[in-house]
């Protein structure tokens, strides 16, 4: 196919441009296992480093667990590595059916269907549930995933203020039928302010997302319940229809699912596109998600340990003067509100040996910042190295105690704007 120089030249000056707005995204090579401490190679061609890891999903520390590898191998070595399939022709074996049958007694749903993704999981329910006579209301900070799967649906469209239970109920009143999501980037919503909006929303039907996105700690991260989000807003047992799992927030590999009623997940299987059309879940990644459900069922070590991390990273940081988003989760934002300065600490920070990465336009709408996850394999020592890191980086920037005005201003924040 012909490909025309202007068609050319006007994608290089995009880049260009995102570049000299110094918000051009880098990959990063990591050598090593995913693990609090992690040796990296960047820029390309440097020489490795190794610093401490901030940024993974690994909130339990169960992406490289030698019990979870192990489960991964045997399965590998019984199972093979991948079904050539999707499910319902030849890509389902016992070992899918086990997994959500245990996804399911563990969430304490109906059923379960299980995903090769999130993204895929969010991309198929709303199309498969939802109709043009439906409405969905979402979070305006709702995860790009689940943008995705509203515009794939025929469902009208309203959103809300971000963590706004005001402008929920005038969404919510201002329609007959309602899907009302309560789920965002920044962290996780007030429980006891969603049920209070739920006891006066006069909504007639409902498909209710509790809890934070694919990139949020969910299923076994909140609390010492098992079920996690559901329960730290003592919603497990409610009207809860369908809850889409990130399972990588417990375990840090791939694959998503969709969990509730029996007849949404009967619906998925039947009309979700992404489990019609992708290929199954790879045989050794569901019998390490079987293994990491048993270690999550027989102790709340993890997870005990993960939220005394994130209460010492969480205060540490406002000691220092930093601004971040409240709430419990061991995802902490620090929130610089510039996209440049976002990506030039970001830079400074590794170089101290401290690996993050800036967030900002289009996935944080103007609300850029550095976004720390916390994980049950660090230590006491290792947070009190990044945070004397953050302190001397925020120092030298002149960013200590700025509060939002202050941040914005810091640097041309015109890389930020949408």
């Amino acid at each position: 196919m012909a490909y025309p120089a202007a068609v050319r030249e006007a994608w290089l000056a995009e880049l260009t441009g995102i570049r000299e707005k110094g918000i051009y995204k880098e990959e990063r090579f990591i050598h090593s296992p995913q693990a609090a401490h992690i040796s990296v190679e960047f820029p390309s061609g440097s020489a490795l480093r190794e610093v401490v890891n901030l940024c993974a999903n690994n909130y339990l520390g169960l992406s490289s667990h030698p019990e979870v590898i192990a489960a991964a191998h045997k399965a590998l070595d019984e199972r093979g590595y991948g079904m050539s399939s999707v499910r319902f022709i030849c890509g389902t074996q016992d070992l899918h059916r086990t997994l959500e049958q245990k996804l399911t007694d563990f969430l304490g749903t109906e059923d379960t269907i299980l995903f090769p993704s999130c993204l895929d999981a969010n991309a198929g329910v709303f199309e498969a549930i939802l109709g043009a006579e439906d409405v969905m209301i979402s979070d305006r900070l709702v995860h790009a995933s689940i943008v995705d799967g509203i515009r794939l649906c025929k469902a009208m469209h309203d959103t809300y203020k971000h963590c706004d239970m005001g402008t929920w109920r005038k969404s919510c009143r201002s329609t007959r039928t309602s899907a009302c999501g309560s789920s965002s980037r920044t962290g996780l919503l007030d429980g006891r302010r969603l049920r209070a909006a739920r006891r006066d929303r006069g909504a007639r039907r409902q498909v209710q997302r509790d809890g934070v996105p694919r990139r949020q700690p969910r299923v076994g991260v909140h609390r010492q319940d098992r079920p996690g989000c559901p329960r730290a807003f003592r919603r497990d047992g409610q009207d809860r229809h369908h809850h889409d799992d990130a399972r990588q927030g417990a375990r840090g590999a791939s694959g998503g699912c969709v969990s509730g009623r029996k007849e949404i997940v009967e619906l998925c299987r039947q009309k979700a596109r992404p489990y019609l059309f992708s290929n199954a879940v790879p045989p050794p990644i569901a019998a390490s998600a079987i293994k990491v459900l048993e270690i999550l069922s027989a102790t709340t070590e993890r997870r005990d340990k993960l939220e005394v991390n994130a209460k010492f990273w969480r205060k540490g940081l406002i000691d220092a003067g930093f601004v971040i988003k409240d709430g419990e989760s061991p995802i902490v934002p620090v929130m610089l509100f510039n996209a440049k300065l976002a990506q030039d600490v970001a830079r400074d920070l590794y170089y101290e040996g401290i690996y993050v990465v800036g967030f900002f336009f289009r996935w944080c709408g103007g609300q850029a910042r550095i976004r720390t996850q916390l994980s049950a394999d660090h230590d006491i020592p290792m947070l009190e190295r990044a945070l004397e890191a953050f302190k001397k980086v925020g120092a030298n920037h002149g960013i200590l105690g700025l509060d939002k005005k202050g941040l914005s201003r810091s640097t041309d924040s015109d890389g930020d704007r949408n």
